[in-house]
């Protein structure tokens, strides 16, 4: 499984910078933010210029979005103190002056009351599967469609597929490290998972639980229906194609059916 986000630093990992490994191995904001912007624009008919990125950590998408216009404003929300300062430090610090300028990094809550006003936002890396209770996935869309302007967007991604029942560990070789995603465990009781990323850097020993998550696996069908509960006009699915040896291929496409696979990743687009 690919693109998985922060949190629950092992202590082995201070001897490398895994901030920069997680990017190489599963982010490629780069695209990511090119994709929001085309598809805000086929389905609203304008060009979004308020982007808010929850769930944030290093709020690479946040940097890559300001590069895009001169126009164009990034709000970044999270309670994690460390990543937000590795971006400021890492990421922020390339950018021009006038590019930070644009950039508005927040740590708070997502379910807080007083979050800024955007054309645009976006919760990726599955991040809000942190919510366990329809209740409170239900106040934070709620809380989404709040803090949107008129005639925006509301976009996340997911993941799903038959591998997600079942604890395995898949790995992808990168130039000078191996990635690899661990799920721990399953509970199809409460749909809570546990997985892990782990790194070996070529010729050193393996990193255990650089990070690692406590999540409730949710289906499409269940997060489509707290959307349209909470008032969202129309929803869309975007599925990812696959390649000829069958992995994911990183091109999403609008469509009504999915693929029964063993891992696939889609986006759901709320229209408000």
């Amino acid at each position: 499984m690919s693109r998985l986000h922060k949190k629950g630093a092992h202590p082995n990992a201070v001897q490398f910078d895994k901030y920069d490994y997680y990017r190489r191995s599963v982010q490629s904001p780069e695209s990511d933010v090119l994709f929001y912007r085309k598809t805000f624009k086929e389905l609203t008919g304008r060009t979004p210029q308020i982007f808010r990125e929850d769930f944030c950590g290093t709020h690479a998408l946040s940097c890559e979005w300001v590069k895009l216009d001169k126009k164009f404003k990034a709000i970044g929300i999270d309670l994690d103190p460390e990543p937000i300062n590795y971006g400021k430090q890492n990421y922020q610090s390339k950018l021009a002056t006038e590019q930070t300028s644009r950039i508005e990094i927040m740590q708070k809550d997502v379910l807080s009351k007083d979050l800024p006003k955007a054309d645009l936002v976006l919760a990726a890396n599955f991040s809000y599967f942190v919510f366990k209770t329809r209740e409170r996935m239900k106040t934070y869309f709620a809380s989404v469609k709040s803090s949107l302007n008129p005639r925006s967007l509301f976009i996340m991604d997911t993941f799903g597929g038959s591998l997600c029942y079942d604890a395995n560990e898949e790995s992808t070789r990168h130039k000078d490290f191996t990635y690899f995603w661990d799920q721990e465990s399953f509970d199809p009781i409460t749909n809570r998972a546990h997985f892990h990323i782990h790194f070996k850097p070529h010729g050193k020993k393996k990193i255990e639980r650089v990070f690692s998550y406590d999540w409730r696996m949710w289906s499409v069908p269940e997060l489509k229906e707290i959307l349209e509960e909470v008032g969202f006009k129309k929803i869309h699915i975007y599925w990812e194609g696959t390649t000829r040896a069958g992995g994911g291929n990183g091109v999403f496409k609008s469509t009504s059916i999915g693929e029964a696979c063993q891992s696939w990743i889609a986006y759901i687009v709320a229209e408000n």
